[in-house]
C-alpha cells in the first residue's frame, strides 16, 4: 500500500524576511531526514511539487522553497514575469538558449509589455542574480527542517538547474549531510567548496557544454579538499534533461537513471 503524505503550503523566516514554501511527509508520525528540493530558474512549479511527493514517498521530509516570494523579489519577480519569461525562453531553440546574440534578437521582436516583464526578471536572475540571499533562505529552510520533530537531524538538498548551483551553495555552507546538484553551475567562488563538510553528487548532461564546463573544477576542489564526490555526465543529454514537463529537453533514459542515483546517494549517506 502507498505510503500516506501529508502536504502543507507554509510559510518559514530568513533574515528580515519570509519565505513560502511546499512541505510534503510522510503522515505516520515516524522521524525521517530532511530534504530540501530547490526550483528552477522560474520559481516553484508544479514540477518541483511532483518531485518533492516522489521523494516523500522514499521516506523523506521534504521542503520546496520558493525563493522568489521574498518581499524583496516578489515584486519583479511576479508569476506574470516569469511566465512572460519562459515563454520566450521556450519559443528558443535549445541549441540556442545560451547565445547571447541569438537571445537580443528574439527579445527585440518581443511587444514592448513582453520585452519588459523578461528584461526585468532577467536583471534580476540572469545579470544580477543574488545568489548570497538565495543561500541565507536555503540555509533559514535547513533551520526550520532542522526545527521539525519528524526530521531525524540528517539533511540533504537537491536542485535542478539554477536549484542545482543553489543546492552547492547550501552545501557550501556546511549544513548539509548529502549535496546533489542537477546540472547546476559553480560556487561564484570555487574555492568555498572547502566548507562542504557532507557528500556530493553531480548529474549532467552531455550536451550541456556552457555547465559541463565548469566540471573539471568542480572536480579538482572536491579533490583538494578531500571531499567524497560522485560526478556522472549523461551522453546525449541536454540541460533539464530531467524535467518531464519539458518535451524538447526531457531525456527519459537519463531522468530514470538519475533518480535511481539519487535515492541510491541518500540512502547511502541519509539513513
Amino acid at each position: 500500500m502507498e505510503m500516506k503524505l501529508k502536504t502543507l503550503d507554509i510559510e518559514y523566516n530568513t533574515v528580515d524576511d519570509k519565505i513560502k514554501a511546499y512541505l510534503v511527509y510522510p503522515d505516520n508520525g515516524k522521524k525521517y531526514p530532511g530534504i530540501v528540493l530547490i526550483h528552477e530558474i522560474f520559481g516553484l512549479d508544479e514540477h518541483t511539487k511532483d518531485v518533492a511527493r516522489r521523494l516523500a514517498l522514499e521516506g523523506y521530509v521534504v521542503l520546496a522553497p520558493h525563493l522568489f516570494s521574498s518581499k524583496k523579489l516578489a515584486s519583479v519577480l511576479t508569476s506574470e514575469n516569469i511566465t512572460e519569461t519562459m515563454k520566450f525562453m521556450m519559443s528558443i531553440p535549445v541549441e540556442k538558449q545560451r547565445d547571447e546574440n541569438y537571445r537580443a534578437e528574439a527579445l527585440e521582436k518581443l511587444e514592448d509589455s513582453k520585452k519588459k516583464a523578461v528584461m526585468s526578471v532577467n536583471e534580476v536572475l540572469f545579470i544580477k542574480r543574488p545568489n548570497s540571499l538565495f543561500t541565507e533562505y536555503l540555509s533559514s529552510g535547513v533551520d526550520y527542517l532542522n526545527s521539525l520533530d519528524n526530521v531525524n537531524g540528517k539533511i540533504g538538498s537537491a536542485g535542478f538547474c539554477f536549484g542545482g548551483g543553489m543546492s552547492i551553495n547550501l552545501g557550501c555552507t556546511g549544513k548539509t549531510d548529502a549535496t546533489v546538484i542537477f546540472y547546476g553551475e559553480n560556487p561564484e567562488s570555487i574555492d568555498s567548496i572547502k566548507n562542504v563538510k557532507g557528500v556530493v553528487m553531480g548529474l549532467y548532461g552531455g550536451e550541456d557544454m556552457r555547465i559541463d564546463a565548469g566540471i573539471p573544477d568542480l572536480a579538482k576542489a572536491l579533490l583538494d579538499n578531500k571531499i567524497p564526490f560522485t560526478l556522472r555526465v549523461f551522453k546525449g543529454a541536454h540541460h533539464a534533461f530531467f524535467n518531464d514537463t519539458r518535451p524538447q529537453t526531457y531525456n527519459k533514459s537519463a531522468a530514470e537513471k538519475s533518480w535511481k542515483m539519487l535515492l541510491d546517494f541518500y540512502k547511502e549517506n541519509l539513513s
